[in-house]
């Protein structure tokens, strides 16, 4: 459970129809199964000890005593089990037959919750043998365990997981206008199991699917689903065991249809609570009429099963990857437009590199200036090569600008940075800060002299991972009249351009594009080696994977360090040391912190994500704010 993590599972047993025994036995199995893979929290379908398709065998007491029985020796046998296990059975109450799930832990029964919507429609007939649940909570005796609260307002909560609440809903439940989950979120549950025996029907699959996808995220929780599958009764109905772990919108696991398996994800209970936190209009706890339960755990470290992406902000899935490019060069072209409307600027200026972020800016310019119906020419980009310049980028900007239709216009700036240096008593052969910055902040005053002889716009090239570690030269390159990069990672801006890359039609252009791609990120400040590019920027800050890594789950999810550098580990794993990731993630922290002055002052640019660092928007840090509780955490990774 160490960061919040506690692992969920949901099985379905291969039952018999009314054969309490063997499906008792049968979720026995499955829940030391469960136990010894490390699941705490365990979820059965809908009526499993019975099985759904009983009909009115419901009616017979010799299958609800035998029911009744079997959940206490159930209860007794998991005596030992260090979990909490949710499962379904009929259950009579002050004379009403109730489609109930049981809690239990450690041998007690901790609660019971009768379902509250009963279908009657198509297929379904249960009012014709369940009492839908009524309000208020009452209190039950099942053999030797007495006063077992009865209802559906039950939150069950452990002294071991700080924050996690539990609360059950049963199938029917999700599928109506107002869950009984959504009154359990009000209350501060921020996990539901839902216990569902959903027959299968042709495109039924994917709205499950999205129904608890989209649960989890209209209630910012974890939603375990587990439904009947393969032993049910066949005489009408076919059951696929389609069992599904959603957190927050995102699918967890899901299980193959049709096999009865057995599903695992790893909750992130404290990332759930930030979430809600933060959220202004996620309405405060309310829990009056619900009873609190507590239960006890084992305090231990949850087996990480899940996945964590090396590139959070990139999609996995390639068309989906297409999709999302074409809206983010849409999304940062359409802002651009609107500026350059709005200013009644038919110019724009912008220094060519060659690099990736200065060729995904004139891309994203040129789409702009095309939706305004403006001719290309009236784009500036201007080449400045000076000292670290070499053949290979200088040629891609000059080709780039020219195939894209541009002005291309050189200087260059080797002369003026020489003056400078002689003005302010700079030794040329001091390859330090200044000699850098003087040429990035040369660069910046000759985009801007251009804009005023043109009159145009500067266009930002610099990038969101360029602005989290503060790799910007402060009122060089950091300085524009509207930024279109500014909440583009450097991940995500290599693909936007391979991309572009892969579907123009000019083949020429491409190949630039590709080539652009190849080449090593550098600000070429510092004097080629043999007409190769001297300075990587990697070798200097670290890699960007792990920046935007670290960024994303420090940022988005609200990660410490400490959890930050436990998935890193799991997720690089056979690519970086643990040494190199604890290296650049304490880099990444310090340089965090230290350069948040130049985020304050930014200039406008539109936001594409979910992380921004706009001092208008998502990130509103002081810029004197102080690093050392979390480089204390980080110093505490070296032991």
């Amino acid at each position: 459970m160490k960061h919040g993590f506690i692992k969920a599972a949901a099985g379905t047993p291969c039952i018999q129809v009314a054969d309490c025994i063997h499906n008792t036995e049968e979720i026995l199995r499955l829940v030391k199964e469960m136990s010894a893979h490390g699941a705490k929290i365990m979820g059965f379908p809908e009526l499993c000890i019975t099985g759904y398709t009983c009909q009115d065998l419901f009616w017979q007491n010799v299958l609800l005593d035998s029911a009744r029985e079997r959940l206490l020796w159930l209860a007794d046998k998991t005596r030992e089990i260090d979990g909490l296990i949710v499962v379904g059975l009929p259950l009579e109450v002050d004379g009403k037959l109730y489609n109930t799930a049981a809690v239990l832990n450690r041998g007690k029964i901790l609660g019971l919750i009768p379902k509250t919507n009963l279908p009657n429609y198509a297929e379904y007939y249960e009012a014709r043998h369940f009492t839908p649940a009524d309000s208020g909570i009452r209190k039950v005796s099942l053999g030797d365990q007495k006063d077992i609260p009865f209802g559906t307002q039950l939150l069950f909560s452990s002294p071991q997981m700080a924050g996690m609440s539990v609360a059950v809903e049963i199938c029917e439940d999700l599928w109506v206008p107002e869950p009984p989950s959504i009154h359990h979120a009000l209350a501060g549950a921020n996990v539901i199991v839902n216990l569902s025996a959903g027959d299968e029907v042709t495109g039924k699959a994917v709205y499950r699917r999205n129904l608890v996808k989209g649960q989890s995220a209209r209630l910012v929780c974890g939603y375990i689903y587990a439904t009947a599958g393969e032993g049910e009764s066949s005489t009408d109905l076919v059951f696929g065991g389609q069992n599904l772990i959603g957190e927050n919108g995102w699918l967890l696991a899901e299980a193959n249809r049709f096999t009865n398996e057995t599903i695992y994800g790893d909750l992130d209970i404290r990332h759930l609570i930030t979430e809600r936190r933060k959220m202004t209009t996620f309405p405060g706890v309310k829990t009056e009429g619900y009873l609190k339960i507590s239960f006890e755990l084992e305090e231990e470290e949850t087996v990480l099963e899940r996945e964590f992406s090396k590139k959070p902000f990139v999609p996995e899935n390639e068309e989906e990857r297409k999709e999302r490019c074409n809206e983010i060069l849409t999304i940062q072209a359409m802002g651009l437009k609107k500026r350059l409307a709005h200013t009644h600027c038919t110019s724009a200026v912008l220094g060519i590199s060659g690099g990736l972020d200065s060729t995904l800016a004139l891309l994203v310019t040129a789409r702009a200036f095309d939706y305004l119906n403006i001719p290309r020419k009236n784009i500036t980009a201007v080449t400045m090569p000076c000292f670290g310049t070499t053949d290979r980028t200088y040629n891609n900007a000059c080709e780039l600008t020219r195939k894209l239709g541009a002005t291309l216009r050189e200087v260059d700036i080797k002369e003026a940075v020489t003056l400078h240096f002689r003005d302010i008593g700079h030794d040329m052969e001091k390859h330090d800060v200044t000699y850098e910055n003087s040429q990035a902040r040369e660069r910046t005053q000759v985009i801007m002299d251009i804009a005023n002889q043109t009159g145009g716009m500067v266009i930002g090239t610099g990038d969101l991972s360029e602005l989290a570690l503060g790799w910007a030269t402060y009122n060089g390159d950091h300085m524009s009249m509207y930024g279109v990069n500014g909440s583009i990672p450097k991940t995500l801006v290599r693909h936007l351009v391979k991309y572009y890359a892969e579907t123009c039609e000019d083949k020429e252009l491409s190949h630039i594009l590709l080539d652009v791609l190849d080449t090593p990120v550098s600000p070429e400040l510092l004097p080629p080696k043999d007409g190769e590019i001297a300075q990587k920027t990697e070798d200097l800050v670290g890699p960007y994977e792990l920046h935007d890594f670290f960024l994303y789950y420090m940022l988005r999810m609200g990660y410490e360090p400490e959890k930050i550098y436990r998935i890193a580990r799991k997720t690089f794993q056979g690519k970086y040391e643990k040494e190199e990731i604890y290296k650049w993630l304490r880099n990444f922290y310090w340089r965090f912190f230290s350069q948040q002055f130049k985020r304050s002052c930014l200039p406008d640019g539109p936001k594409v994500g979910t992380v921004a660092v706009s001092p208008r928007g998502d990130l509103r840090m002081p810029s004197d704010a102080c690093v050392r509780i979390w480089m204390e955490q980080v110093e505490k990774l070296k032991l």
